[in-house]
């Protein structure tokens, strides 16, 4: 299956050694994973950008590293030398070339918590809606072991305005301990497409329409960066209903 607007590719790339990215007619968010890098766009230089070395770094006050990324804007060729091995993840949708490249910084992405109980998860907003871009939404979530995100059941799959914007979306998995594996379900309200899988560390789902919620197994925590994009730049969606009761007070 290939997605209309949404395009994703990650690169594991050994230190010392580089990539190339051609220009083309998409914006890109590079988002370092992991590792350190210099990136090199044009004539802009990002030098020795990065941090963690593992999407489940935290610091000194265990407190979540925040990745670095770099906004590209199209017709742009990209080359990134890595000073680490690193793991780069490319994200790209449509654009129409407004934009300008730059930098986002660790200080530049907003962290927040959201849900409870066992419905709790973590997260960075890297290219969230009210940031520049043409197309693209990027986000890293976080679940602990047991609990469920991208939950309540929601979906972005079609255009009601004020209610609902259609936005395509690919997960990238990582797990850690690396050798677990978390549950996702993707589904519409018909069951026309009704599909749930077993998902292990580095895997990719495409998600083209309907629900996508995530479960993690007890002893493993998950991490997933989340691209979305459309033909309307606003995250906007509907709950499911038999199970939007999760957000009220009855749920402890």
């Amino acid at each position: 299956m290939q997605l209309g607007y949404v395009g994703f590719s990650v690169h594991e790339i050994a230190s010392g050694e580089s990539l190339v990215l051609e220009s083309s007619a998409t914006e890109k968010c590079l988002v370092l994973v992991s590792g350190k890098a210099t990136v090199t766009v044009g004539n802009q230089v990002f030098s020795h950008i990065g941090e963690r070395m593992s999407p489940f770094e935290k610091d000194t006050n265990q407190q979540r590293i925040k990745p670095h990324s770099v906004y590209v804007a199209p017709q742009q060729r990209i080359q990134v030398v890595a000073e680490t091995d690193l793991e780069l993840a490319v994200c790209e949708a449509p654009s129409e070339g407004n934009l300008e490249t730059r930098y986002i910084t660790p200080q530049e992405v907003d962290a927040e918590h959201r849900g409870k109980g066992h419905n709790q998860r973590y997260v960075h907003n890297i290219l969230p809606d009210d940031k520049p871009a043409d197309s693209l939404l990027v986000v890293e979530v976080f679940t602990d072991e047991g609990c469920t995100s991208s939950y309540p059941s929601h979906k972005h799959d079609q255009d009601i305005d004020g209610k609902e914007t259609y936005l395509e979306e690919t997960y990238y998995h990582r797990l850690n301990p690396s050798q677990g594996f978390c549950m996702q379900r993707v589904y519409t309200d018909d069951r026309e497409l009704d599909e749930c899988m077993a998902v292990y560390d580095k895997d990719v789902v495409m998600v083209p329409k309907g629900y996508h919620p995530v479960a993690t197994i007890a002893g493993y925590d998950s991490y997933y960066l989340n691209v979305m994009a459309g033909p309307k730049r606003k995250w906007q969606f509907s709950w499911e209903r038999d199970h939007a009761w999760i957000n009220s007070e009855d749920y402890k």
